[in-house]
């Protein structure tokens, strides 16, 4: 089965989990034997260099999208024009600066794209779909996020193909936005949603949660968890001397970046484990400058500054390190969110998780049995919970120990493949019928 993934990039200056999910799906599909292929949307996939223009060729390359949204003259200029603007080293420049983009305009471009061929970047929808009907040819199209869902009609009406979506916490987007705009996504987010022949979940949390957003019947969506990589993941030799608090996400407010720095505060001023240490991990944006600022200050205000290890950027050969370095993994989020990626990392190193009792959090520690929960937005609540696994190393090392055997069991990446292609599969068949 030919299936090629729209994936848009990132920037790679963050921990993406998107980025990180389909990476390790294009991967697995291929391993159990099918002709996968992932065309990069925004940004390219991957920082070769910071001088480089190598690359597989960007879709809605993120300057032209920005331009053609703002100027009605970039909607008409030639593709020669258009490609200086995609330029690598343009485009890599253009994402160590997300954030950076007023929030009106943010939402204005989220509206054009989800209105597909009605929208101001028709342009790059008609080259992208030119492209894949000259080479890829493909029986299946995925989209990585639902805000890409304004592509799917255009793509089965020239393709033919069936259309999935996965999901990953689009909610946080577009709630984000201020009125009218909110209401105006949802509602061409639903509209837009009857184009998309099923939803991939990666728990049942969020699969309930965006199909009463969508208002779409229950069986346009399956749940297939999310999956990691545990090549090359593998617990210390020994427990971390002194322990250490670990965050491993992008350094957000939307993250809990702030709760668990209180947390932590507190666990120093309550007669914590000597020397406790608290280890950051994961890079920012732009966007998140404020509140890394906050942060810091805070913690220098309460005298645990130096306690606190902040990284220097982020990148993918340093996150082994970082995880065989912490005693307990937590990431407070501010809301539900849809899966969380770094649980698996962590378990996957033996490292328990302390999470809030929202959002799939209670689904992940249901099915590892790695991790315990809290109330979320509670720092006194948060320290709590911290202290009694770094006090009893005895329990925090079972919990390790049982989360690491279930990530190698339930949420391997040739399971997710197999549960993504079999479900095109069921499509394909149902389209064919």
């Amino acid at each position: 089965m030919k299936i090629v993934h729209l994936s848009p990039g990132a920037g790679d200056d963050f921990y993406c989990e998107n980025c990180l999910r389909d990476v390790s799906l294009i991967r697995a599909l291929r391993r159990i034997g099918h002709d996968a292929s992932s065309v990069p949307l925004y940004l390219p996939p991957t920082m070769v260099g910071p001088e480089s223009d190598e690359g597989p060729e960007v879709f809605f390359g993120g300057v032209n999208v920005y331009l053609q949204q703002k100027s009605a003259l970039f909607r008409r200029t030639p593709r020669w024009i258009d490609r200086v603007f995609d330029s690598p080293r343009l485009l890599r420049w253009a994402g160590r600066k997300a954030g950076m983009t007023a929030a009106k305009d943010v939402g204005e471009t989220m509206l054009s794209m989800l209105r597909g061929e009605h929208g101001r970047q028709v342009k790059e929808l008609e080259r992208l779909v030119a492209f894949l009907a000259d080479n890829e040819r493909a029986d299946v199209v995925s989209l990585s996020n639902a805000l890409l869902v304004g592509l799917a009609r255009r793509i089965k009406e020239a393709l033919g193909a069936v259309v999935v979506c996965s999901l990953q916490d689009e909610e946080s987007y577009v709630d984000a936005l201020g009125e009218p705009q909110r209401s105006e996504a949802w509602a061409t987010l639903g509209e837009r949603a009857r184009d998309v022949d099923a939803f991939i979940a990666p728990s049942a949390f969020y699969a309930d949660a965006m199909r009463e957003r969508l208002d779409l019947p229950a069986e346009r969506f399956c749940v297939v968890h999310n999956a990691v990589d545990t090549d090359g993941l593998a617990p210390a030799g020994a427990p971390p001397d002194p322990p250490a608090v670990g965050f491993l996400s992008q350094l957000s407010a939307g993250k809990g970046l702030d709760t668990l720095a209180e947390a932590f505060i507190r666990l120093k001023r309550t007669g914590g484990p000597a020397g406790l240490k608290l280890r950051l991990f994961g890079g920012a944006t732009g966007a998140d400058a404020p509140i890394v600022r906050s942060v810091q200050k805070r913690l220098s205000q309460a005298g645990v500054a130096d306690d606190v290890e902040w990284p220097d950027g982020f990148d993918a050969e340093s996150k082994l390190p970082f995880l065989q370095s912490i005693s307990v993994l937590s990431v407070p989020t501010r809301r539900g969110e849809a899966f969380g990626l770094f649980v698996l990392e962590a378990l996957a190193c033996g490292v328990p998780v302390v999470l809030p009792d929202h959002g799939a959090f209670p689904e992940l520690v249901e099915a590892t049995g790695g991790g315990v929960l809290c109330p979320p937005n509670d720092p006194a609540a948060l320290a709590e919970a911290l202290a009694a696994l770094l006090t009893d190393t005895d329990r925090a090392a079972e919990l390790g120990r049982r989360g690491r055997a279930a990530v190698l069991e339930k949420f391997t990446p040739d399971r997710m493949a197999a549960a993504v292609a079999g479900l095109c599969e069921r499509l394909r068949g149902a389209a064919g019928s």
